[in-house]
């Protein structure tokens, strides 16, 4: 099993604060985890009981809010806001609306069936028993069920990581985590992703397509998974199983969705429509931009003309700059000089969507926490990130109480967090590219031999029109010595 304070740079400096690392022969060191069955607290319970103390310290930073009586700012002088408040009564769920029949929703529809499951009832209830506040119900449902997500996502990176379970600790242990668990409801796509990542490890793709599909229903970057599952099965001849988690994925997207969308086709067109139309939000690349170009160029910069023309060319770039991206990704996976790791690609891509987008919420780095654990489990560049992360949490609710007309800071610390955010995610993507193009700096393949996640991946050799394109390559960088020309004779 692997010991982060001896395999981890950072953790082993930590270490010395308390003793230095655990010795070679320390009692139970050489011992697989199973082995180590008579002892309660194994590393696998420590980190789920980590992970419900994270989620018990967010819903008690989250309790001024939990009675909905926001006054005087207090949603953002005590950092407690939460969609799943905000949307409660903004969705009519508090008036008993049935999520798209009654009320168009902003989300994918998975997402709005969850509303309405738990949205309804505590209506219900609150019609029966005046006195009951239907706002704290609301939260404290969404809360449990969503942190019962969290430790089923906890719990699928144990599985997968069974000769690694202090990597999930990285998750159990996450500011991030923290601060952002119960924003919005980004935790119903993360579970099921998650899930969808462990059917795929287990070698069950129709199954992993189901979850990735529900996922995508729930959220939409869950679907980005599929590309890195494509690129992989090309490069291992191992196309069918990866075209079979994704045509289920598509085929589950479908049926959720059509029972939303043929009835109720302007309710379920709200969510398209609302991406479509959004301009540059909060703390994203764009936003950076506009304001060093108001900066530099008050007059009109690029990012301002970007700014009042939104759709389409704001849209167009954005997308286009991400679809590079993953071409960029996809030459990386086939090409590299050893097969890349399923959660590397993944990581990547979700983290190029998230540079390269016009909106990135708070709590979007949810998305990217699972992937970070399971793609590069060192603690130094998660760190640094994760308090990027909680500075720009910060700063941010700093900006919404100036947007309020209360004045906190000016605007360029706000636009210094959402830099340092975006420059760390960077940074760990950088990372990544670097251990895919030298493997032997992988933390995993330490453990590992190949990809303890890759499923039909793991262990697979490269197709075979890859050597034959690494043959023909070889011999154009090195062409054998050509021999002298034929002469004739030379006679006395």
């Amino acid at each position: 099993m692997d010991h982060p304070a001896q395999s981890d740079g950072f953790v082993r400096g930590l270490s010395e604060v308390i003793g230095g690392p655990i010795g070679e022969h320390a009692a139970g060191h050489d011992k697989p985890q199973a082995q180590w069955s008579g002892r309660f607290w194994t590393a696998t319970r420590i980190v789920i009981a980590l992970t419900c103390l994270t989620l018990a310290l967010h819903w008690v930073q989250k309790s001024p809010c939990r009675d909905g009586a926001w006054a005087d700012h207090i949603q953002y002088t005590r950092f407690c806001y939460t969609d799943v408040l905000a949307l409660y009564y903004a969705e009519g769920l508090n008036e008993g609306k049935v999520p798209y029949r009654d009320h168009p929703v902003e989300y994918p529809v998975l997402t709005g069936y969850f509303m309405g499951v738990l949205g309804l009832p505590v209506h219900a209830l609150g019609e029966s028993r005046p006195e009951l506040n239907q706002a704290l119900w609301f939260y404290d449902a969404n809360a449990l069920v969503l942190g019962a997500l969290a430790v089923a996502t906890v719990g699928a990176i144990l599985a997968v990581r069974r000769r690694r379970p202090w990597d999930a600790a990285m998750f159990a242990l996450s500011p991030a985590l923290f601060v952002t668990a119960t924003v919005n409801w980004d935790f119903l796509a993360i579970g099921l992703a998650a899930f969808g990542m462990y059917a795929w490890a287990r070698r069950h793709p129709a199954v992993a397509g189901i979850l990735l599909g529900l996922a995508g229903a729930a959220k939409m970057w869950p679907l980005f998974i599929l590309g890195p599952l494509l690129v992989l099965g090309l490069r291992t001849e191992r196309l069918r199983q990866a075209l079979l988690a994704t045509g289920t994925a598509l085929v589950t997207l479908v049926a959720v969705n059509l029972p939303v969308a043929i009835p109720y086709r302007e309710s379920w067109d709200r969510f398209f429509e609302l991406n479509t139309e959004r301009p540059i939000d909060w703390g994203t690349l764009w936003y950076i931009g506009r304001y060093l170009d108001g900066k530099w160029n008050p007059a009109d910069g690029p990012f301002q003309w970007l700014s009042n023309h939104v759709d389409p060319q704001l849209n167009y770039l954005t997308y286009g700059l991400f679809g590079l991206s993953c071409l960029a990704i996809a030459a990386l996976a086939l090409f590299a000089p050893r097969k890349p790791r399923l959660a590397a690609l993944a990581f990547l891509v979700v983290a190029s969507f998230l540079i390269f987008s016009k909106v990135w919420s708070q709590q979007y780095v949810l998305w990217l926490l699972p992937l970070a654990v399971l793609a590069r489990p060192r603690w130094g560049a998660f760190l640094a990130w994760q308090i990027a992360e909680v500075l720009y949490f910060v700063s941010f609710y700093g900006e919404l109480l100036g947007a309020s007309g209360k004045q906190v800071f000016p605007e360029g610390v706000f636009v210094l967090a959402a830099t340092l955010r975006l420059v760390t995610v960077a940074v760990l993507c950088g990372l990544i590219v670097r251990d895919i193009l030298r493997p032997e700096r992988d933390p995993v393949r330490q453990t590992y031999e190949d990809d303890p996640d890759g499923g039909v991946f793991d262990g697979a050799e490269d197709a075979p029109w890859l050597a034959r394109w690494r043959a023909r390559r070889a011999l154009a960088d090195n062409p054998p010595d050509n021999p002298p020309p034929d002469r004739e004779p030379v006679t006395a």
